[in-house]
């Protein structure tokens, strides 16, 4: 892949967005007896958008750049765009809008050394930072240790992308929500792609995934989009075993196009008992693997009162 087609992107976008709403869905009657397309017809999500058919003929072509912020918001919600497809729709605008084409923008690979102060001070959880390529660039102890899998191949910097994708047994081992996190990663990868189409490293990491995935690839033709925000992660650590993780994920005002993620869990639960047991084994390697996991299966409950193992 050797670039990301601006007006390709606008175009499969609009298309597949108008391909899953059903005139019912959009309050239409559903004329015209056998339809000959999967969803909206173009005159229809015109009509909803209050604009010309070869208007928007026009824009499902690509062509975006004199498109208002008032005619985008009528055709998100003519589409019912959720909050990420809406803003991929405006990034999709904005680059189209760019004087002398798209903008080229390099998606930073280092951080700050206070940045890196500030994830040494969270010391009871872990905490990293990446760019919207996945490319982990920073790292405090308890992340080092909770990522592990993902870091175990050194031949190349570090990429949560590529783990899911091109080492899909390990990842499968290490994400219990195997299946969810390979159609959010790829759709997170839409979504920076949408800011940023000419990102020389993001379009070369698509065409990697591409190359050598066929569920990227499959996953990538979905055109889904979706932000960086909380939610619930559950991993398979090789030490410490499962932990259900809380993540708030957040960009950086200050260094655009990065974002600090933190994992933590409610005090009392088995997951922070597994998060202190992960912080020990992390503390310079004192204790070795086994003794952490001998641990792990002392805190487990036991057998009933006076029924041995043996019966």
């Amino acid at each position: 892949m050797a670039t990301i087609d601006l007006r390709t992107e606008i175009k499969e976008f609009l298309s597949s967005r108008r391909a899953r709403i059903t005139p019912e869905r959009a309050g239409l009657s559903a004329y015209g007896g056998n339809r000959r397309v999967k969803g909206l017809r173009r005159e229809e999500v015109a009509l909803l958008a209050g604009v010309s058919v070869d208007y928007y003929v026009r824009m499902e072509r690509g062509g975006l750049a004199g498109a208002s912020d008032g005619v985008l918001d009528a055709l998100a919600s003519a589409l019912h765009l959720d909050e990420a497809e809406r803003d991929h729709l405006f990034h999709l605008a904005r680059q189209a809008r760019a004087p002398g084409g798209p903008r080229r923008r390099r998606s930073a690979v280092t951080v700050r050394p206070a940045l890196q102060q500030v994830l040494d001070a969270i010391t009871e959880a872990p905490a990293w930072i990446c760019n919207g390529r996945y490319d982990v660039l920073a790292m405090n102890h308890l992340a080092r240790a909770l990522y592990a899998p993902v870091l175990a191949d050194t031949r190349r910097p570090p990429n949560t992308a590529r783990f899911v994708y091109l080492d899909p047994e390990a990842a499968k081992t290490f994400f219990v929500d195997y299946d969810r996190i390979v159609c959010d990663v790829a759709a997170k990868l839409r979504m920076e792609a949408g800011r940023n189409p000419h990102d020389e490293e993001l379009v070369t990491l698509v065409g990697e995934l591409a190359t050598s995935s066929e569920l990227f690839r499959q996953r990538w033709a979905a055109q889904n989009v979706r932000l960086h925000r909380s939610g619930r992660k559950r991993m398979h650590h090789p030490v410490v075993g499962r932990l259900d993780l809380d993540v708030e994920s957040m960009e950086l005002s200050a260094d655009p196009g990065l974002l600090l993620t933190v994992y933590t869990a409610p005090a009392g639960t088995a997951t922070a008992d597994g998060l202190a047991l992960l912080a020990s084994w992390a503390a310079g390697q004192e204790k070795p693997a086994t003794e952490i996991q001998a641990e792990r299966s002392a805190r487990a409950p036991g057998p009933p009162w006076g029924v041995s193992d043996a019966e």
